[in-house]
C-alpha cells in the first residue's frame, strides 16, 4: 500500500492553490491555509477558510497534480465545500412528507399515491365470474339477445356515461363509480384528527350546556360515521360547516336557552310543635307508656 504523505511539490504549491481560490471566489473571501490533504500519488487538496456571507464554516478546496517525473504542478479542480462545523441547510424532505393539512391553496393539485393506505380500490370487477363460467356465459348470451353493449374495464374508467343496462351503468347508480373509497385505516385517521379537533375533550365541548347529539343544528352524515359524527349548521358556533363528534358542544346549542335545570332537593322540614314522649325505662314497665300519660309518672316504676 502506498503511502498518503503529501508530495512535496504538490504540497509546496500553497501560492498557486490561492491563486486560483481567489479567482473563483469573490474578491477578500479567501482567507488562511488551512491544511493540504494527500488524495493519491501526486495529487495534493490545499484548504482555505472562506469568508464568504452565509458560508461560515465552509473551505475552498483547491485540488493541485503534477504528472510522474515532472516538476510542474497544474490546478485539477477548485470547489467550495463544507468544513466539520459548516453551516449546512436542513436534510431535504421530500414534499409528501412536508405537507400539513391546510396548505392546500387555491388552484394547487395534490396527487394521492397508488398505494395511498387511506384509501382503497372501489369496484375492479375481480370479485366477478371467470369467462369459463356458466353463469358468464348466459349473461352473454342475455346480453347478445338485448342487443346491450358490455363496457369493458372499471366504471371510473369510462369517458362518457355509460350505455343504460351494462356493468358500469349499474355501479354508477349504486354509487360505485369512485376508483378508489377509504379503507378501514382512512376512516379511522378522518376518525381521530376530526375528534381530537372537535371532540369532547375540547375545552369548548367541556363547558358546553349540552353535546350537539342534541342540538338542532346537526346535520348528520351517511355511511358508518353518522354514528359518531356530523356537520355544524350553526353560523355563529365556532364549528361552522365543520365535521364535530357528537359529544362536542359550544355555547350555541340550539336548546341552550331552555336548557332545564337539574331539580333541587327540598329542604327537609322539621316540625318543633308536636311533642313525642318516650319511656326512659320501658322493660321496667313491662310494656309501652300512653301518650297521654303524665310526665311525672315517666320517670317512676
Amino acid at each position: 500500500m502506498r503511502s498518503r504523505t503529501p508530495d512535496r511539490l504538490c504540497a509546496e504549491a500553497v501560492d498557486l492553490a490561492r491563486e486560483a481560490a481567489e479567482e473563483a471566489a469573490a474578491p477578500g473571501t479567501v482567507g488562511d491555509h488551512v491544511a493540504a490533504v494527500a488524495d493519491a500519488d501526486r495529487v495534493v487538496t490545499h484548504l482555505f477558510e472562506c469568508h464568504e456571507p452565509g458560508y461560515r464554516g465552509w473551505r475552498w478546496a483547491v485540488t493541485v497534480a503534477r504528472a510522474s517525473r515532472a516538476k510542474v504542478v497544474t490546478i485539477d479542480e477548485t470547489v467550495l465545500l463544507p468544513g466539520p462545523d459548516a453551516l449546512l441547510a436542513p436534510e431535504w424532505v421530500p414534499w409528501s412528507e412536508r405537507l400539513r393539512p391546510g396548505d392546500l391553496g387555491p388552484g394547487d393539485l395534490l396527487p394521492t399515491d397508488a398505494d395511498d393506505l387511506r384509501l382503497e380500490p372501489g369496484y375492479t370487477g375481480v370479485d366477478g365470474l371467470p369467462p369459463n363460467a356458466a353463469v358468464s356465459e348466459e349473461m352473454e348470451q342475455l346480453a347478445e339477445v338485448e342487443d346491450a353493449e358490455v363496457t369493458p374495464g372499471s366504471p371510473s374508467a369510462q369517458a362518457v356515461a355509460p350505455v343504460r343496462g351494462t356493468i358500469a351503468a349499474v355501479a354508477e347508480e349504486l354509487g360505485m363509480r369512485r376508483a378508489r373509497v377509504l379503507s378501514r385505516y382512512g376512516l379511522h385517521s378522518a376518525a381521530d384528527r376530526w375528534d381530537e379537533a372537535f371532540g369532547a375533550k375540547t375545552p369548548m365541548a367541556q363547558a358546553a350546556p349540552a353535546p350537539c347529539v342534541s342540538c338542532g343544528f346537526l346535520m348528520p352524515l351517511s355511511g358508518s360515521l353518522k354514528q359518531a359524527f356530523g356537520v355544524c349548521a350553526n353560523e355563529f358556533s365556532p364549528a361552522d360547516g365543520r365535521v364535530v363528534s357528537l359529544t362536542y358542544g359550544c355555547g350555541g346549542h340550539s336548546e341552550a336557552a331552555v336548557m332545564p335545570k337539574a331539580p333541587r332537593p327540598a329542604p327537609p322540614v322539621i316540625d318543633e310543635t308536636v311533642v313525642e314522649p318516650m319511656a326512659l325505662h320501658p322493660e321496667r314497665t313491662g310494656g309501652s307508656v300512653e301518650p297521654d300519660a303524665p310526665a311525672e309518672e315517666l320517670g317512676h316504676s
